[in-house]
């Protein structure tokens, strides 16, 4: 009988997440929060155990889903104090398209006035479909994304 390894390797932990291996090697992986690998190493793979890992993903990964009112109309400020995407993000990924074709974030529901405003519904789906922890270089002043 083989003993079972008591850790997960990168490739793993990529496969049970649904991400690739790259992403969880040169992403998650130099997170400052990222959990230490554990003493034995599978060949001369790093091992981690499942559990920190998962902590690790609910923490950092795993968006959390905001609590707005679908029909409520939201300005970027109020969506920055909300979902913590900044401002400026939004500005800047309404300029951007994704992979797809499509604009990273959509056009406001709503123009009157001087703030361009979003309604909650188009928010959660927007916000559903971004990634999570993004790596930041290492002289970069600002607080590190989580």
């Amino acid at each position: 009988m083989v003993d079972t390894p008591p850790g997960e390797t990168y490739a793993e932990i990529a496969a049970r997440h649904g991400r690739a291996g790259i992403t969880v090697r040169n992403g998650w992986a130099r997170h400052p929060d990222w959990p230490e690998p554990l003493p034995k190493k599978r060949g001369k793979f790093l091992q981690f155990d499942p559990a920190d890992v998962d902590r690790f993903v609910a923490a950092h990964v795993d968006r959390q889903a905001a609590e707005l009112e679908p029909t409520r109309l939201y300005t970027a400020r109020e969506i920055e104090t909300l979902t913590g995407i900044t401002s400026a993000t939004i500005r800047a990924d309404r300029a951007k398209v994704g992979a797809d074709g499509t604009p990273r974030w959509p056009e406001p529901d709503d123009r009157s006035g001087r703030a361009h405003r979003w309604y909650g519904a188009t928010v959660a789906r927007t916000l559903r479909g971004r990634r999570g922890y993004h790596r930041q270089a290492e002289d970069d002043p600002r607080p590190q994304a989580t």
